[in-house]
């Protein structure tokens, strides 16, 4: 492919590199199977995989087999595996399955070779809507936990004009809030392939795997990068990196990635879905209230050995003490919002879930995007979301507040205020 240049704002169709020159984030083998994934005869294939694979199970025996990425969006999954909580439930629960980008869970999940992951909650429009595959949100994993980090000599967002920043995931909460800020500084987003020229007040954005971002930042092949934690802790112990802004303190407590099973598990299987629920759950609590074990739980010098990361890499993110340095120096800008680096807070608020589809209409994606504009918010609220076993969970354990939520599970949207 040998044109230089594609407008996101203008993009209608799927960008594959066919050159290894191009530095485009997703590899060919991706794209190819997340377009191949919305197809007719490649979804029905999957789903008569899925269902085969589910049907060797009698109701509630159906093992408990977590997809995961290791970023602490995660950490929900893998305690309730980690502390048996699962087993508490009655359930059986596999060793979690690591993955190394969001195309490889989303077909692992579609064609049932795990039945619950945490994805990005933009990922399951397109998922549900853009591949038609029968599936929901069942419970937040976390709140906030992302940030954006750039070279240390960047200063401010205005400085990423002609240069090259990476997002996880075109369909994700990062893409989102990043464009937000590159329009208020009059920046525009692009894909351009590398080595061609950016103008400055154009900057390129490329996909990559959350584990390959440090990497290229110390590389210099791009600019930033904005993802999930730890890997903007991890560029920070390296001295590779510094957090420009961390993206709670521009959409308040937002979601990031959600628990997401298939509906014919919800349906089929209701028991099942609810105990699954109660144990991610139960998870979030104790993960709340015991950062530093979590910590450790996580670590690569953990018994399970869940992530690549080290303690010291994780306590930053999980157990922060260095939060009011963010806000001393101007990282954090909303002192008021009293939040810390990563929270758990499980209820899928309605009023985020109707803002994200509005926000993700106005960002540019690749890809055949012409189902999003289909969507209304406050339906998508009702039907991609189903909370009837999390508000059970949650009033189990004392209810919202026992997260310090909201009584009443309501709450007003607080977008870079």
């Amino acid at each position: 492919m040998n044109k230089s240049s594609t407008s996101l704002a203008a993009s209608g169709t799927v960008h594959v590199c066919a050159s290894s020159a191009c530095d485009c984030g997703l590899t060919r083998r991706d794209m190819l199977r997340l377009t191949a994934l919305a197809g007719a005869s490649v979804a029905a294939q999957l789903l008569r995989a899925a269902d085969a694979r589910a049907q060797a199970f009698k109701g509630d025996d159906q093992p408990v087999k977590i997809g995961y990425l290791p970023i602490t969006d995660a950490t929900p999954l893998l305690v309730a595996h980690g502390r048996g909580l699962f087993d508490k439930e009655g359930l059986r629960a596999e060793t979690p399955r690591m993955f190394r980008t969001w195309a490889q869970i989303v077909e692992a999940f579609v064609s049932g070779q795990v039945n619950v992951i945490h994805l990005l909650m933009p990922a399951t429009l397109w998922v549900r809507y853009g591949a038609k595959f029968p599936s929901k949100v069942v419970a937040w994993n976390h709140v906030n936990g992302s940030a954006l980090t750039v070279d240390p000599a960047i200063n401010s967002v205005a400085e990423l004009g002609g240069r090259t920043v990476a997002v996880p995931f075109w369909y994700s909460i990062h893409n989102i809030l990043l464009q937000q800020m590159l329009r208020t500084e009059g920046l525009t987003a692009v894909t351009r392939a590398r080595g061609a020229t950016l103008g400055p007040k154009e900057v390129n954005l490329v996909v990559l795997p959350p584990a390959e971002m440090v990497s290229a930042l110390a590389g210099k092949s791009i600019a930033g990068f904005i993802v999930a934690e730890p890997f903007n802790a991890a560029a920070e112990v390296a001295g590779i990196g510094k957090v420009l802004r961390f993206s709670g303190d521009l959409w308040k407590d937002h979601a990031c990635c959600v628990t997401f099973l298939a509906e014919r598990d919800i349906v089929e299987r209701p028991e099942w879905a609810q105990r699954v629920t109660n144990a991610i759950v139960n998870a979030q609590l104790w993960a709340r209230n015991n950062q530093l074990q979590t910590v450790q739980l996580l670590a690569n010098s953990g018994e399970h050995r869940y992530t690549p990361h080290s303690q010291q890499v994780l306590a930053k993110v999980l157990a922060s003490t260095d939060y009011a340095s963010y806000e001393a120096s101007g990282v954090v800008r909303h002192k008021g919002w009293q939040q810390r680096r990563i929270d758990f807070q499980p209820y899928p608020y309605a009023s985020y879930t109707e803002q994200l589809v509005r926000a993700i209409k106005t960002t540019a994606v690749e890809g055949d995007t012409r189902f999003l504009q289909a969507l209304e918010p406050s339906f998508v609220a009702g039907d991609m979301v189903d909370e009837r076993f999390v508000r059970k969970a949650i009033n189990a354990v004392g209810g919202p507040q026992a997260f310090g939520a909201p009584a009443d599970f309501k709450r007003r949207e607080v977008v870079l205020g």
